[in-house]
C-alpha cells in the first residue's frame, strides 16, 4: 500500500492531495471522484450516501520517494462544494473585511485554507522569549475586520494552546470586530467528565480560556465527545471530517456485503454507526475493551461478525494506538481478510508508529488536521486534506450561511 507525505514548509504554500495506488490491495483506484453504483455490475461498489465529494487530481508520479502536490486552480472549486450562496457577488480574491491569522502549530493547512479561500494568511510576528514566554505582534490592522485564528492545539499542547489565547487577546486588543478561532484539533477534549473522585474536567476549563480570552466563535474538528461544545458560552460550529474519508473509500471498489465497520470500543459505537450508514449501510461490529489506566487498553471481546470481510477501523483520534492495534489483532484472530484504521485526528504520541506499520493494518487512513512529523511516514500511512472543508465553513460563517449544509 502507497503511503502519502504532506509537502514540506517551504511548499507550504501549495494545496494538499493525496497518493494512492494499490495492485495488491482488495481496493483499486479508478478515480478520485466517485461516479456511482455501475449497473448491471456483478459486484456492487461502496456508495458513501450524502457525503461529500473531493474533486481532487489525478495521482501523481513520485520522485525520490517525495510527491509533489499540486497547485490548486484558485478559480475553480470542487463541485460538491458549490451552493446557491456561491452564485451571490462576493469578491473572494479581495476581501478586506475577513483576515486569517495562523499560529505555528499547522501552517501547512493554514496555507492550504489561504489559497483554497484565495486570501493570503495575516502577517504577525511570533516568537518566543529567552525563558519560553510567547509574544505576539500583529502586522496589519484588523480593525472592524472578522477574523479567523488558526490553530490546532496539538502536541506540545501547552504551548500551542497558551499561543493561540494570546493570538486571541492581540486581535482582541486591536479592536478585531468578530474573532473566531479556527481548532482542526481541540485538545483536552478527553478530560470532557469525572469519571473519578477529585478528577479536573479539562475540556470544561479550557472552553472558559478560549472565552475570556476574548473569542466570539469556535471552529473546531471531530470534538472528542459532543457534550464538550456546551462547555463554551459562544457559538460552537462542529465541522465533521469524515465526509473527506467516506469520500476516499467510494472511490475504491469494493463488494459491500464484504464490507464491516468496526467501533473500536464502545464509547465510539454512535460515530461509526453513522459511518457505516454511508458506507451502503454496511453492518456494525463492536471491540468491547477494559481499560485499566489512560493510554492502556485491554480488549477483551468482539460483538459483530468479521469472518472473511474488510473490515474498517474508525475513532476519532490515534494517540499510542494501543486501543485500534489491540482491536486489530482481535480481528485478525476472528479471521478478517483486512483490516483499515481510519481516523481524524493523528496525535501519534510513542509507540503508535511501530504499533500502525507492524503488519496488522493494510492501510491507515488520517487528516492533516495534525502535522505528521517526516520521522512518522510509514508506507501503509494515507492522509487526506481537509483544508477545502473548512476553507469553506469559515467562508460561511463569514457570510452568515448554513454550514451544516456543506454535510447534507
Amino acid at each position: 500500500m502507497a503511503s502519502v507525505a504532506l509537502s514540506s514548509p517551504s511548499q507550504a504554500h501549495q494545496a494538499s492531495s493525496f497518493l494512492s495506488s494499490s495492485s495488491s490491495s482488495l481496493f483499486s483506484r479508478s478515480s478520485l471522484c466517485f461516479k456511482g453504483l455501475a449497473s448491471g455490475a456483478s459486484r456492487s461498489r461502496t456508495f458513501a450516501q450524502n457525503s461529500v465529494k473531493c474533486d481532487m487530481q489525478e495521482p501523481l508520479n513520485i520522485g525520490n520517494g517525495k510527491p509533489s502536490i499540486p497547485i490548486l486552480n484558485e478559480r475553480t472549486f470542487p463541485k460538491f462544494l458549490e451552493t446557491a450562496r456561491m452564485e451571490k457577488t462576493v469578491n473572494r480574491t479581495n476581501s478586506t473585511r475577513l483576515k486569517l491569522f495562523t499560529g505555528t502549530a499547522n501552517s501547512a493547512l493554514s496555507q492550504e485554507i489561504a489559497w483554497y479561500m484565495g486570501l493570503e494568511l495575516g502577517k504577525r510576528n511570533i516568537k518566543r522569549f529567552a525563558d519560553g514566554e510567547i509574544y505576539v505582534q500583529l502586522q496589519e490592522s484588523v480593525r472592524g475586520c472578522d477574523v479567523f485564528l488558526l490553530q490546532p492545539t496539538c502536541p506540545p499542547a501547552n504551548e500551542n494552546l497558551m499561543e493561540l489565547l494570546v493570538m486571541v487577546d492581540a486581535c482582541r486588543r486591536a479592536s478585531a470586530k468578530n474573532i473566531t478561532v479556527v481548532i482542526p484539533y481541540f485538545g483536552y477534549a478527553r478530560a470532557d467528565r469525572k469519571t473519578q473522585g477529585r478528577e479536573s474536567i479539562a475540556a470544561k476549563l479550557v472552553a472558559n480560556l478560549i472565552t475570556e480570552a476574548g473569542a466570539n466563535r469556535v471552529l473546531a474538528c471531530d470534538i472528542h465527545s459532543g457534550q464538550s461544545m456546551g462547555y463554551f458560552d459562544i457559538p460552537v460550529d462542529h465541522v465533521y471530517c469524515q465526509p473527506v474519508i467516506l469520500d476516499y473509500l467510494a472511490s475504491k471498489s469494493i463488494a459491500s456485503n464484504d464490507l464491516v465497520v468496526v467501533s473500536p470500543d464502545v464509547g465510539g459505537v454512535a460515530r461509526a454507526r453513522a459511518f457505516a450508514k454511508k458506507l451502503s449501510d454496511a453492518p456494525l461490529a463492536i471491540v468491547d475493551k477494559r481499560r485499566h489506566g489512560h493510554n492502556v487498553a485491554e480488549v477483551m471481546n468482539l460483538i459483530g461478525d468479521v469472518k472473511g470481510k474488510v473490515a474498517v477501523m474508525l475513532d476519532d483520534m490515534i494517540d499510542t494506538a494501543g486501543t485500534i492495534a489491540k482491536g486489530a489483532e482481535l480481528l485478525h484472530k476472528e479471521r478478517a481478510r483486512e483490516v483499515y484504521a481510519c481516523c481524524t485526528h493523528a496525535v501519534f504520541s510513542p509507540p503508535a508508529i511501530e504499533r500502525l506499520s507492524s503488519g496488522l493494518f493494510q492501510e491507515v487512513i488520517i487528516t492533516n488536521t495534525i502535522p505528521v512529523a517526516e520521522k512518522n511516514y510509514f508506507p501503509q500511512l494515507t492522509v487526506l486534506s481537509v483544508a477545502n472543508l473548512l476553507g469553506e465553513t469559515i467562508w460561511r460563517v463569514h457570510d452568515d450561511c448554513s454550514v451544516s449544509s456543506i454535510f447534507q
